[in-house]
């Protein structure tokens, strides 16, 4: 049987949120099986937990940040954001289950990939539970187009025997566009770690000042994002991949779609997609209940390449 995943103990980590500048403790802490992944305002008077779902995600602008809702689901109350770097963690791990103690309204940066929490969550140890592990298998096309000419993106999942992504970048950018334009990464190579966790996340010198004037990236340096201006990129040690922007928007649409809160069985392809469209695709998925279907594996040989085996320790 495949078998859902936690981790085996409690472990911890401090940083700055790269929009709010804030310092943030988090506390990574095991969950029953079916929990799913929950966050908690740990800083509040009285602490809130906020399930990770595609409903509860309410803002897509810069970063994925989800909210508790109301009945008729409107957001309420406090909120948690930049949660798509650790969640891209956890599914390259293969987390089902986890509670994320959170001190403030950012998860930190880090080292603006999601490197630090696969070292993380790897340090804690992951742990088998007695409970199947349930995917969320795509039974036929959905896609979400946007604009169009030179304005076009698009996100599409596809029926698939495991779990690929493949994203296209077009920023018409000198410093972009010397680097890989076009990558797949396959689960089924087991090389989440190697290939993609390390890929930080970037931005440019000429959007500082507007994202500033709205209160975003204060917490914003060279420590944590590839900093870019109009020619070329500025961090000194240069690039960690010949191809990291890309490999990024792959780490941020594996945490996207994370929201799910179980891992897909299904081929994604995105050009010039991002945080918004990945979460407007997951609710264009879910409405079609024609679309999907939950399955689990009693024998690990029918199961896709690569989800039998735990991640080993760090």
């Amino acid at each position: 049987m495949i078998r859902q995943r936690t981790l085996k103990s409690v472990t911890r980590a401090v940083g700055v949120g790269v929009h709010s500048g804030q310092r943030v403790e988090l506390t990574l802490r095991p969950a029953a099986p079916d929990t799913g992944i929950v966050f908690r305002r740990t800083d509040l008077p009285q602490p809130v937990d906020i399930p990770v779902t595609p409903e509860s995600v309410t803002d897509t602008r810069m970063a994925t940040t989800i909210s508790p809702l109301d009945d008729e689901g409107h957001p309420i109350g406090p909120k948690v954001q930049t949660i798509e770097h650790l969640l891209s963690a956890c599914a390259g791990l293969g987390l089902d289950n986890l509670y994320i103690d959170i001190t403030a309204e950012e998860v930190p940066i880090l080292d603006g990939s999601a490197a630090s929490f696969v070292f993380l969550l790897q340090s804690a140890g992951i742990e088998l539970q007695n409970a199947p592990k349930r995917f969320l298998r795509v039974k036929k096309p959905v896609e979400l187009r946007e604009g169009e000419g030179a304005s076009l993106k698009w996100a599409r999942l596809e029926p698939f025997h495991g779990y690929k992504l493949t994203f296209e970048i077009e920023f018409n950018h000198p410093a972009l566009d010397a680097t890989g334009q076009r990558m797949t990464f396959d689960f089924a190579s087991g090389q989440y770690r190697r290939d993609i966790a390390r890929a930080r996340t970037f931005g440019f010198t000429t959007d500082v000042e507007m994202m500033r004037a709205r209160g975003l990236g204060l917490g914003g340096s060279m420590d944590n994002v590839i900093v870019v201006d109009d020619y070329r990129v500025l961090n000194a040690e240069g690039l960690r991949y010949d191809d990291e922007f890309v490999k990024h928007k792959i780490l941020d649409a594996i945490g996207d779609m994370h929201v799910l809160g179980k891992p897909l069985l299904a081929s994604y392809t995105a050009f010039k997609g991002g945080h918004a469209l990945n979460n407007r695709l997951l609710r264009q998925l879910l409405a079609d209940r024609s679309a999907w279907e939950i399955v689990t594996f009693e024998d690990a040989r029918q199961a896709p390449v690569g989800w039998a085996e735990v991640a080993p320790a760090w």
